[in-house]
């Protein structure tokens, strides 16, 4: 792991994923769109290639003969059919309201990093009470590159007015900790989806399952 001796003060959340464990039902959703335009689907492979990636970005990819307008309204009813299957099943990931509230006290930041349209954030963040912990929500719909790109880190290192050398980043794909590297950002692999293995880096600091794991508090220097 790429070591540094400066202190961690930001912490940047994926959301699908990391702060709620969904991806399954984003890919059954998925699965459905696929097979309503007659395309063959692979849930592994879809995962490792297009987690943390856009629906439109996903779409122009498939079917690039189809303008921007209608890679977007694709975009949007493969998003409507995720929250009707999510909504009734949300939950947060275990020990993460603990977690972000001790951090809270501890006068830590935190913002959100994440492809994900405004409609599932404001499901996911309201829904489920977690928006009042972020300084900030920042997706490409605000005109920044989806990962792997760094922009959506470093915006919300930046709306937290620190370096990216303060901020350590919790991702669950390979993209995002793909992104964390490029912004010169310590990571920390949420492995809801993906093996600790397959997310593992120079520059990702360990790999939890949960937040009550007691190794971040030493990681952040609250032990």
């Amino acid at each position: 792991m790429t070591t540094t001796n400066t202190a961690i003060r930001g912490l940047i959340f994926d959301m699908d994923g990391t702060l709620v464990d969904n991806m399954g039902f984003h890919t059954d959703s998925w699965g459905l769109w696929y097979a309503s335009h007659g395309l063959p689907f692979d849930a592994d492979d879809f995962l490792r290639t297009n987690a943390g990636r856009a629906s439109d970005e996903v779409i122009g990819g498939l079917l690039p003969h189809l303008g921007s307008d209608a890679r977007i309204s694709e975009g949007d009813r493969r998003e409507a059919m995720f929250r009707a299957a999510y909504q009734p099943a949300m939950a947060a990931m275990p020990g993460l309201e603990p977690f972000l509230g001790r951090w809270a006290d501890a006068g830590g930041a935190m913002a959100v990093a994440t492809a994900a349209p405004q409609e599932n954030a404001d499901m996911i963040l309201d829904g489920l009470d977690l928006r009042r912990f972020f300084a900030g929500v920042m997706s490409p719909t605000m005109g920044y590159r989806g990962k792997p790109h760094p922009d959506l880190f470093l915006a919300a290192a930046e709306t937290m007015r620190l370096s990216p050398a303060e901020c350590l980043v919790f991702e669950d794909a390979p993209m995002g900790i793909e992104a964390a590297r490029r912004a010169g950002m310590r990571a920390v692999a949420v492995t809801t989806t993906t093996s600790a293995d397959a997310l593992a880096a120079d520059h990702v600091a360990l790999a939890i399952t949960r937040f009550d794991d007691p190794r971040l508090w030493t990681l952040l220097g609250l032990a």
